[in-house]
């Protein structure tokens, strides 16, 4: 694979830029995190927007996650990874991420590597209520939110939560909701999880990914996604390891 410099991934948030300005705003609120014991890395994120699925969340088995919301700078996801790769720090890469790009003051991106180091970014003008917090091993961040409860809850819930990473992924994002999570209401909703090896028939590293595109009561729905998800497959024979 084709590795960019920093100087070239500012050139491309560059020419990233100017179609960003004429996007919606993807005002969410999300979360990154990693399990330590299993290896498994993951976003979960929830939206008054469309499909946020297929925007917001990036991640790579045995590397890190990402999620870009806000004016979302796409090239924040693959970028981002490529940097985790090379071994940069969360928050060094979100720092080259956003040094040469002129949409920096829109955007909003939180990061967690494979060792669970964590970094969230908000820029200053993203749509209030907006802001992050970090703790071990997850980053959760949002905008145009109810408010700061909003967060501190998703925090508390993914402490408290017990069980594979899904699960506690998913109850982030309850407890976001049920703090009032994006005022203007709700659509849609996603949940992307990586381990290597535990894709579809072992062929791949995605584990669970999962989208409610467009529903009245997106995180509900999501849940009942995964617990089909889960009875389908619920993981890679002859794994042996512990999972959901």
């Amino acid at each position: 694979m084709t590795r960019r410099t920093p100087v070239q991934i500012g050139a491309a948030l560059l020419a990233a830029v100017a179609v960003t300005a004429a996007e919606p705003l993807l005002s969410t609120f999300s979360i990154v995190a990693c399990d330590p014991e299993t290896g498994e890395l993951g976003v979960a994120v929830a939206s008054k927007f469309p499909a946020v699925g297929a925007v917001v969340p990036w991640a790579r088995a045995g590397v890190g996650a990402v999620a870009t919301q806000s004016a979302a700078n796409t090239t924040f996801g693959p970028d981002g990874l490529a940097l985790l790769a090379r071994g940069t720090r969360p928050e060094e890469a979100l720092e080259i991420l956003t040094r040469a790009d002129p949409g920096k003051p829109r955007r909003q991106a939180g990061i967690v590597d494979a060792a669970g180091r964590t970094a969230t970014f908000t820029g200053a003008e993203c749509l209030p209520w907006a802001g992050g917090r970090t703790g071990k091993n997850f980053a959760v961040q949002g905008n145009l939110l109810a408010g700061p409860e909003v967060v501190d809850a998703m925090a508390r819930a993914f402490e408290k939560a017990a069980g594979p990473l899904a699960d506690r992924l998913l109850a982030a994002l309850t407890a976001g909701q049920a703090a009032g999570g994006d005022r203007r209401g709700r659509q849609s909703a996603a949940l992307l999880v990586v381990r290597k090896g535990w894709g579809y028939g072992a062929f791949n590293d995605r584990f669970r990914d999962l989208r409610v595109d467009d529903h009245p009561m997106p995180i509900a729905k999501l849940r009942r996604v995964l617990e089909q998800h889960r009875r389908l497959f619920p993981r890679p024979r002859g794994s042996g390891r512990r999972g959901d």
